[in-house]
Formats: C-alpha cells, structure tokens, sequence
C-alpha cells in the first residue's frame, strides 16, 4: 500500500522517476547493512508517513504541480508576452542552517540565465539586494532585496511612484538602469537598530543578526529552545522603541522591516509598470516562491487575473498560490522546461 501511495503521489507531482530513484537508494541502502527484521505492518511511523502523503495528495488537488500541469499552463501562455518572477531562499537554494552558505547550483544559475535570455526576469528575495547578487551573479536580470524595498529594474522610472526614492544606475555592463528604494528614510534608524540588536543578541548561543539593507533578520535556527523566549523579548523590546517598524516572522527567521506599505507584491506591480506592462493585457507573469511573504505576490497576481503563482512546499499549506513544486530540484526542472519551450516558441 505504501509503494503504492507513494507511485502516486510522484505521478501526481509530474515526477515520474521520483519512486525509481527512491527504491535504488532502497536497495543500496539494504545492500549495505546487516539483515534487521522487517517492521511490523502496522508500525506507527509508517502509517503517519501514510497520512501525510495522503494529505499532500489532497493539496494537490487544488494546487496541481507546475510540471504536470506544463502543457496546459502554457497553452494560455502562447501570443503573451511571459514574464519570470522569483523568490531565492527555498526556491533557487535550498534551505540550510547556515544563511550565508545558501548557494545555488551551476545547474540552477544556468537554468535561470536561459530563462533571463527569453522573457523579462526578476529575484524578489527579503536578502539584500547586493547579497542576493553575490549568490546568483548574472547580470541579465533585476533584482530586488529587503522584499522589494530594494530594486534594481529597468531605467524607465515609474511616473505613478515618487521619483523622490528613484534614482539612475549603471550595471556592470554600463547599463542604465532604476534604483528604487522607497524606505530610504527609515535607513539611520536601521543602522541604529542593527548595532543595538548584535550588542543585546551577542549573549544567545546561536542567535545571527543580518543586515539585509532596509529590513534586519535575527535567525534562529540553532538558538536552544529555553533561550527562544529571551530572544523573542529582546528583540520586541528593541523595536518597541521604534515606532515606525513591525515584526514579521519567516522559517526560524524574525524580521523587522520598516511600517510602510510596500510588499513583494508592490515590487512586482512596480517591476510590471517599468517593464511597460501595467495594464496590459497581453502579459502573463510568473512567480514562484515558497515563503508566507511571497503570498503578497500571489495575492497581486490573483487580483489581476493573470499569470500563474506557484508554490514550492513540501507540505499542505494555506495559500494563494494555484500550482506548487515540491522543492527547489523541481523549480530547477521547470525552469529548464520553460526555456525550452520559450526556444521552440521562437522557432
């Protein structure tokens, strides 16, 4: 029955070779060590694993894999102009404990600059902006950090936003391009904050304090358990003391990110304008991310209508996304799909 369940739930993924490749390391594994009796079959762990899958096959049903569903997605696509959004933690990387080793593939860094040569194409990550480059170093594309209060796009400035947080730049290939930083002004206060914040933090195992530009992050993913609670404390205490900034929370992450309102889903509203493609009709965006501050980008991309928001989870979760793909090896695998088919629609 487990076999069973499981050859499903990859047919249902669009992942047809994921149960051979599973019974290989199987195999391997069984090869390697000493004979153990078999478990019983009604063991508790595997009847949760069963559950689980269970579960994730009835998420599927209302947020079907991007892979399977690729034909059809992008039957709708054709005659429109595709336009590539992405997260980068979690979507381009994978998660690890150490944040500052969260590289990407070469396979993954030459799936995106294929993608990049075909359609317009943006990371929208809560890094920042100059972080997120150092990890994928392609200049091909925009980029925008601090969940979009950091971007980097095109040099046709936005007449419907404040020309006073706009500014030209050029790249490394002496293009012109548009910095946009509309929580310029809240910079000093972050700075102070940021000092602050190592100085109280200093003396909690395992806590990381990041400067990601216009937000600050306070891991904690090899903080204790008893010294979470101390930690929490710490750092509200902190920002009470700043009226103009909130708290927000992300995978063993607290972020604190200035009071206004601007989200990754007004990044991409602005990257769309920029990109001349504000209210038209004729653009299909992409956007493919796997955390809860991605679902402002769903949210925007419902609200118009158009394009397709996708999740990348694991797990049945709450969210406005209408695909998914289960982890980063399978956005790697839908972006080669979509280059490939951006190549053959060229033809």
């Amino acid at each position: 029955m487990r076999e069973n369940l499981t050859r499903w739930l990859y047919q249902a993924m669009g992942f047809q070779n994921g149960l051979a490749k599973t019974q290989r390391i199987e195999s391997i594994s069984k090869a390697t060590k000493p004979n153990k009796a078999e478990p019983k079959a009604d063991s508790k762990p595997d009847q949760m694993d069963i559950s689980a899958d269970v579960k994730y096959l009835s998420w599927l049903k209302g947020h079907p894999s991007a892979l399977s569903s690729f034909q059809e997605m992008m039957e709708a696509a054709k005659g429109k102009c595709v336009v590539v959004f992405l997260d980068y933690d979690g979507t381009l990387s994978p998660i690890v404990n150490d944040p500052e080793r969260a590289f990407m593939s070469d396979l993954m860094r030459s799936a995106v600059g294929d993608v990049a040569k075909l359609y317009p194409t943006a990371i929208i990550s809560g890094r920042s902006r100059q972080k997120v480059y150092g990890f994928v170093k392609l200049d091909d594309i925009f980029y925008a950090g601090s969940h979009g209060m950091d971007i980097m796009g095109p040099a046709i400035q936005a007449n419907s936003y404040d020309g006073k947080y706009q500014s030209k730049a050029l790249d490394k290939k002496g293009n012109e391009l548009t910095v946009f930083q509309p929580a310029q002004d809240f910079l000093p206060s972050i700075e102070k904050m940021l000092n602050e914040l190592e100085e109280t933090t200093s003396e909690i195992n395992g806590a990381l304090v990041e400067d990601n530009r216009f937000c600050i992050s306070v891991h904690y993913r090899h903080v204790l358990q008893e010294d979470l609670g101390l930690l929490e404390k710490k750092v509200q205490t902190l920002v009470a003391k700043y009226p103009g900034f909130h708290l927000t929370r992300g995978k063993k992450v607290i972020e604190i990110r200035p009071s206004i309102k601007w989200n990754k889903g007004d990044a991409l509203l602005y990257l769309l304008e920029t990109l001349g493609f504000a209210d038209s009709s004729d653009v299909l965006p992409i956007y493919i991310g796997d955390d809860k501050t991605d679902e402002d980008a769903f949210k925007v991309l419902k609200g118009r209508g158009q394009g397709y928001p996708i999740i990348v989870s694991s797990n049945p979760r709450d969210t406005l996304a209408s695909y998914s793909l289960h982890d980063p090896s399978e956005v790697l695998s839908f972006l080669i799909r979509l280059a490939r088919w951006g190549e053959l629609s060229a033809v």
